[in-house]
């Protein structure tokens, strides 16, 4: 069995930080700033309907590209305060056999970062987003992601912190297990009928059956 790895919020602890880049998105259109805990309640992709939600109209192609832009920018800024995720080290040495990476991240960043935890061994294969904008679902990419890896959906199991992780993770056919304490409320996590960890040491167990 292959398992494959979400980034943000799974194996990198950053949901203070896209709190942060996400406030610094919004109040450049005037809106009023997110707490966390609404956001692992609202959070969802695409994110531009996300947006949406939050700034409670809608928001155009151009409009998202600039939000996006500033996330981005703020959130690199704020990267140096991240570190890996409590129990990811024992976790990726935990699993017996291959594993892989696949972040919605810009994969230009996405590289380097996963290089300065000293963990990149771990993994087969890292995928990051290739797209100058980002904020889609990760179903397309997962499936690109396998199939370069020569790895069936039905041979594979997603750890992931979202409902789009869910949602990927079914279009494909693969197993996957989800991790509270990430973008996601609990709540909504559990309503998915899926297995939830507390941490990323119970998701490796369950996702290993």
């Amino acid at each position: 069995m292959h398992l494959v790895w979400d980034w943000n919020g799974t194996l990198i602890d950053d949901f203070a930080l896209t709190v942060v880049a996400t406030n610094a998105a919004v109040a450049s259109c005037g809106g009023n700033p997110v707490l966390p805990d609404d956001q692992r309640r609202r959070f969802r992709r695409p994110i531009q309907d996300y947006y949406a939600d939050v700034l409670g109209r809608p928001v155009t192609a151009e409009e998202f590209a600039e939000l996006d832009r500033i996330y981005h920018q703020s959130y690199h800024d704020g990267l140096p305060t991240c570190r890996l995720a409590a129990g990811a080290e024992q976790a990726l040495s935990s699993w017996v056999g291959n594993q892989s990476l696949l972040s919605m991240w810009f994969h230009d960043r996405l590289v380097p970062c996963v290089g300065s935890f000293g963990i990149t061994d771990r993994f087969v294969r890292i995928d990051g987003l290739t797209d100058t904008v980002g904020g889609g679902a990760k179903a397309t990419y997962l499936e690109r992601h396998l199939t370069a890896l020569g790895v069936a959906g039905r041979d594979c199991v997603l750890i992931g912190d979202t409902l789009d992780d869910a949602d990927a993770a079914a279009a494909v056919g693969a197993g996957c297990v989800l991790v509270s304490g990430g973008f996601t409320d609990a709540e909504r996590l559990a309503a998915t009928g899926l297995p939830v960890a507390d941490g990323l040491t119970e998701a490796v167990r369950l996702a290993a059956g």
